[in-house]
């Protein structure tokens, strides 16, 4: 017989709290300080200095990933905009992108003229492929898949499609720093992969992003987009492409110093978090009864920084929350009421209502874009199925393995009473 839940008067399994905490803030130490601090008594904070330390960041990081080129700008969404810059995205574009990502996403998009254009998700909580093609248009210039959570979506079935069509492929890695999708690291399958280094990331410098390819023109497009007085700097002999100037998304020396330092840490954050995941899958039940796990295309190769089950029906997975949390183990539903998940297309409404900064209802309404893209709350019924049922836990570099197993025991439990 199950054992008797804490919700209904039964001990709980979990009876301390389980660690939180960032991953990279969490290992900042003496080498963080003393970098930064190094910058700041040499006064040299701009980035164009010699033995630049966002110039080494960039070196290093190329060299971690194995592409030619990598560009470290001030986010994530700057670096999603380079990067789309770089493919040659811009007005009268579609791009298609996932309904579940943060907001930035769509605003990179959106950012370089471009519309966004909102795919289903499957039970990997990445992009439907099949979804994908049936919102293939004409128009369609791109597609840009989101690793969530530091689980590389169904990357092979992506780029074969977009390889059949024609199109460019942007990898949104801001969650997944550092993770592996079938022996490449995750941005590196697509034609461009970004980074982000913000505060709640694998890897911090409090705010900064890295865009990389393995093409010249992307990477140089790029850098052009991000630094307006690049071609003044430069002479003509040392550009390829047309050169031009727009947006500014210079990082300075600061957030290059401590992105080196961390970059040297990411092998240890992940091996941390694998380790937690994989004594957390050891302990789930085989054959659970009330749900299944987030598919997981390449389980070596993903952050390890957090988990997912899907829950039959969404009545039941909001049973689970509640019993889970008598249980010690804080968990919901992606997708319920109370403060709005900006990780959910539902609640993007500068997207939805196509919301301009100009009169003139910029990018939907460019006379170059001939299409009719229309965006409703529930356009992604299985999106907001999947996610209405998906109930998500994380890991952390201050967790020990007992507490994953912990985690997974107050799982079996639930399960066993109420699956």
């Amino acid at each position: 017989m199950p054992k008797r839940l804490a919700i209904d008067g039964g001990a709980p399994v979990i009876t301390e709290p389980i660690p939180g905490g960032m991953h990279g803030p969490s290992v900042i130490d003496e080498r963080e300080i003393n970098a930064v601090t190094e910058v700041l008594r040499s006064g040299k904070l701009f980035r164009f200095v010699e033995d630049s330390q966002v110039s080494g960041f960039e070196t290093e990081a190329a060299a971690k990933l194995g592409v030619k080129h990598a560009l470290m700008v001030n986010s994530g969404t700057s670096a999603l905009v380079c990067a789309l810059t770089g493919v040659g995205v811009g007005p009268g574009d579609e791009v298609i992108l996932p309904g579940y990502t943060f907001i930035a996403t769509a605003a990179a998009i959106v950012g370089v003229g471009a519309i966004p254009v909102i795919a289903e998700i499957d039970e990997s909580l990445g992009l439907d492929a099949a979804d994908v093609e049936r919102k293939i248009t004409p128009h369609t210039k791109a597609i840009l898949p989101v690793h969530m959570q530091g689980v590389p979506c169904r990357l092979e079935a992506i780029v074969e499609l977009a390889r059949k069509h024609n199109l460019k492929v942007v990898e949104d890695c801001c969650q997944c720093v550092g993770g592996e999708y079938k022996g490449k690291f995750a941005g590196t399958w697509g034609d461009a992969g970004a980074w982000s280094l913000n505060y709640y990331k694998v890897i911090s410098c409090g705010e900064g992003g890295l865009v990389f390819s393995d093409d010249y023109d992307v990477y140089e497009r790029a850098a052009f987009a991000a630094e307006p007085g690049l071609p003044m700097w430069m002479s003509d002999s040392e550009w390829q492409n047309k050169p031009f100037s727009c947006q500014c998304y210079r990082p300075s020396e600061i957030l290059g110093s401590l992105a080196r330092v961390q970059l040297s840490k990411l092998g240890d954050i992940l091996g941390h978090t694998r380790r937690l995941k994989k004594a957390f899958l050891a302990e789930l039940a085989e054959e659970p009864k009330g749900y299944i796990r987030q598919h997981v295309d390449d389980p070596s190769g993903e952050c390890g920084i957090s988990a997912a089950i899907i829950v039959c029906d969404k009545e039941l997975a909001v049973k689970y929350a509640e019993a889970l949390k008598a249980e010690g183990l804080n968990a919901g539903t992606a997708y319920n009421a109370g403060f709005p998940d900006r990780h959910i297309y539902a609640y993007w409404d500068s997207i939805l209502f196509k919301h301009s900064p100009h009169p003139s209802g910029y990018p939907w309404n460019d006379p170059s874009y001939r299409g009719d893209v229309a965006y409703s709350r529930d356009m992604c019924p299985i999106t907001l199925s999947i996610l209405g049922r998906a109930l998500r836990f994380g890991f952390n570099v201050n967790m020990q393995e007992e507490h994953a197993r912990l985690m997974a025991a107050a799982i079996n439990k639930v399960d066993a009473a109420l699956g």
